[in-house]
């Protein structure tokens, strides 16, 4: 694809759009790039650039099924199928492709897997598809899932599976065999959408597409990286002839596993109004020394699996009383989500589905006119709720072992209701500044150097990971050792920017905190209230320009000077209540989430700013 822009970064990879214009990131690369990492990264590349050449989003978008489950694993096998077009023609690719699943399914401890309860079903499908269309058995740290639920499913669709290689250089095709092949494992209760529906909701659709999979199967940022660096490439993948797109004209979606960044530059877009990665910075007075020794890592990848599990036993043990606490209102919240999921119809119209309960009057007495239904659409949106957690020394004790048990009923009781949840936590590498501080030193301390610390940003759990796979990761907060300063802002801004990312329609940030944000290393050679602005301005950000709603909860410390939305509690006891309740009053606001006036005018302001730089 001509003008495709490839950066290098430590975030996650991906693919994002702007117009018809792609931006493919990838993982930063060590410094010293051995050849198992070399090939991990070229199959990352060769993934997004088969789904360039071989994938069409609007046929994708129309024809995946609507339910969340379903869908992760329509999308799973449609990467399946883009890779599979490009290993069976080129040798090269396929091992590429080979180095790149066998580093996602290591790094997911796939091999230690010894129920089909912990195996995901969407993986071990896609693998089990692969092998159809290929021929090659899954990697190795990936065929124990996917020998878990072979025999389940080739009991019941086998017929299924081995028709999708007869489909796969025709994504439609594909796709409607793939929707059949959901059926017949009743993942799907209902048929593909037909083409003339499918061209009707292409006119009108503005969405972006969904993701599959958590970030958790690559690379994140390497401690030694410098600077990022980019590149335009010339071209994609030229495979002419290796695969028929459809006759819409649609870029590309997202990477497999990597929510897809939709930039729409469009009037009324709900993302039109949001200022680009690389313009949301924190204001003009704020920076940081270096991002050299940052790092987002994880939960899992900083200790032992073995450790892992004593800390979650400890974890439980703890707070037998707090959870049945919790659990009531946790319950009582699921019921409330419930109540509006739940379908109502509309009677008497004159046009919809046929009502056969009002053909008994129409036999009665022949003139009278047939009575029709429609679905009414429900307040409840498709949503995303990410929990911040404060993991400052300043909340070791009762309230870091409170927050890691309510935000883990939490995401349980909101997987249950269909609304995913991440969890993410913030802190620093190291007290009193790090490598960032020495590395200060040994250039002569340079007057005014901004934030001068190591950010440790932490993935405890990610959206689309399920609870039962996450969490063992919640209790990595009571390790010794790991709770150190908090710098907010920043976090703040890393935890929006990946909200920003997802597909969801309403998207939820609940920041947890003790404190306002704290760092001596920074605050010593800076004014004293330099964090605290930077945080201000973030929220700024946030609450007047985003469609991401932002809530606070302070333990101790009155954070409603910062937060529009916020409440503070006294104890950390309170903790359980205040989150259900704050989520509570979110889900039962049924009025379309908009702007006020002056947002709006704020909002132009800010974009007229950044078009003029």
């Amino acid at each position: 694809m001509p003008g495709a822009e490839i950066n290098f970064s430590g975030e996650p990879p991906g693919l994002a759009w702007s117009g018809r214009t792609a931006a493919a990131r990838l993982p930063e690369p060590p410094r010293k790039l051995d050849s198992r990492e070399a090939a991990v990264l070229r199959g990352i590349a060769d993934s997004m650039a088969l789904k360039l050449a071989c994938h069409d989003r609007g046929t994708h978008r129309r024809l995946a099924p609507p339910a969340s489950s379903a869908r992760a694993v329509f999308e799973a096998i449609e990467q399946v199928r883009v890779e599979a077009i490009g290993a069976r023609q080129m040798p090269g690719v396929a091992a590429n492709l080979e180095a790149m699943l066998e580093d996602r399914f290591r790094r997911a401890r796939y091999a230690d897997i010894t129920s089909r309860a912990d195996a995901p079903l969407e993986d071990a499908l896609a693998m089990l598809v692969r092998e159809r269309l290929t021929g090659s058995r899954p990697p190795k740290s990936g065929q124990k899932i996917a020998d878990l639920w072979r025999p389940w499913i080739e009991e019941r669709a086998a017929a299924e599976l081995d028709g999708l290689a007869l489909e796969i250089n025709n994504q439609r095709s594909f796709a409607i065999a793939v929707n059949k092949l959901l059926i017949a494992l009743e993942i799907a209760d209902g048929a593909p959408a037909s083409s003339s529906q499918d061209e009707e909701e292409q006119e009108q659709s503005g969405e972006p597409e969904t993701s599959a999979k958590p970030d958790e199967g690559y690379p994140k940022e390497d401690p030694s990286a410098d600077t990022s660096r980019s590149e335009t490439a010339e071209s994609a993948f030229d495979i002419s002839g290796a695969c028929e797109k459809a006759s819409d004209d649609v870029p590309t979606g997202e990477l497999d596993g990597q929510a897809d960044q939709d930039l729409s530059e469009e009037p009324g877009h709900p993302r039109s109004r949001i200022p680009g990665r690389e313009s949301w910075t924190a204001g003009p007075e704020y920076k940081v020394f270096t991002r050299k020794y940052d790092e987002v890592v994880a939960a899992q990848d900083l200790c032992e699996p073995e450790e892992l599990d004593r800390l979650r036993s400890y974890l439980d043990k703890q707070l037998t009383n707090l959870t049945s606490i919790v659990s009531r209102l946790a319950n009582r919240l699921q019921r409330r989500l419930m109540a509006q999921q739940r379908r109502s119809w509309e009677f008497d119209l004159e046009e919809g589905l046929l009502d056969p309960a009002r053909l008994a009057r129409v036999v009665a007495d022949p003139w009278q006119p047939l009575s029709f239904k429609q679905e009414k659409d429900t307040a409840f949106r498709d949503t995303v709720v990410t929990l911040l957690i404060d993991n400052s020394g300043s909340m070791r004790g009762r309230p870091i072992t409170v927050a890691a048990t309510c935000a883990d009923i939490l995401a349980r009781t909101l997987e249950r209701c269909g609304v995913k949840v991440e969890i993410l936590g913030f802190t620093t590498r190291a007290w009193k500044g790090g490598q960032s501080r020495e590395a200060w030193l040994r250039e002569n301390k340079p007057s005014s150097p901004g934030r001068l610390n190591d950010l440790r940003h932490v993935i405890y759990k990610s959206a689309d990971a399920p609870w039962r796979r996450s969490r063992k990761n919640l209790g990595l907060m009571l390790r010794e050792g790991l709770l150190k300063e908090n710098i907010d802002g920043e976090a703040l801004e890393w935890a929006h920017a990946r909200l920003l990312a997802r597909h969801e329609q309403r998207r939820i940030l609940m920041m947890i905190s003790d404190g306002a944000p704290v760092d001596d290393s920074t605050l010593s050679v800076n004014p004293g209230n330099y964090l605290d602005r930077h945080l201000r301005h973030a929220i700024e950000k946030i609450e007047n320009y985003s469609p991401v709603e932002l809530i606070a909860i302070g333990i101790g410390h009155d954070v409603t000077r910062y937060y529009r939305h916020a409440l503070t509690i006294v104890d950390a006891e309170e903790l359980g209540g205040a989150m259900t309740e704050k989520l509570a009053e979110l889900f039962d606001d049924r009025a379309p989430v908009e702007p006020s006036d002056r947002r709006r005018q704020s909002r132009a302001a800010v974009s007229r700013h950044w078009r003029q730089a």
